[in-house]
């Protein structure tokens, strides 16, 4: 068995980094932190987005993955680590205009999976998080 610092998060399949839930900036950057090698760069990348588009926005841990929302209107975006990619859930995404490529099961999530070397196109990014955060989220998570 491979023995790490005890405050290193052990790392799930796909190198999700297994981080106890929590609310706040803090758990947020613990989630950060952990993510493996390029994906690190990604979820950086995608917090500090989010945060310059909606300077007030919640951030939570939940099911080993940081959440977005904001207080009253429920979550609209999280991400989660895979072996090859990092996937952003809009969880309003069939709302939004144009629509995330990847489809779900659920009738309003819609999916985004950034690879090693995708450039990330901020302009639409910032532009499904300004339209995201005024539909109403997901409560329940």
């Amino acid at each position: 068995m491979v023995q790490r610092p005890p405050h290193e998060p052990r790392l799930l399949s796909g190198g999700n980094p297994q981080i106890p839930k929590g609310d706040g900036p803090a758990v947020v950057q613990a989630y950060l932190d952990a993510m493996p090698g390029w994906k690190r760069d990604v979820g950086r990348h995608l917090d500090t987005l989010v945060v310059r588009t909606v300077p007030d926005v919640r951030r939570a841990v939940r099911w080993n993955s940081p959440f977005y929302g904001v207080e009253g209107n429920g979550w609209f975006l999280s991400f989660h680590c895979f072996a090859r990619y990092v996937k952003v859930t809009w969880l309003n995404g069939s709302s939004l205009d144009p629509l995330p490529p990847g489809v779900s099961k659920h009738a309003h999530v819609r999916y985004l999976d950034i690879h090693e070397d995708d450039v990330l196109d901020d302009e639409l990014l910032g532009s499904w998080i300004r339209q995201a955060v005024d539909l109403p989220g997901d409560p329940l998570f």
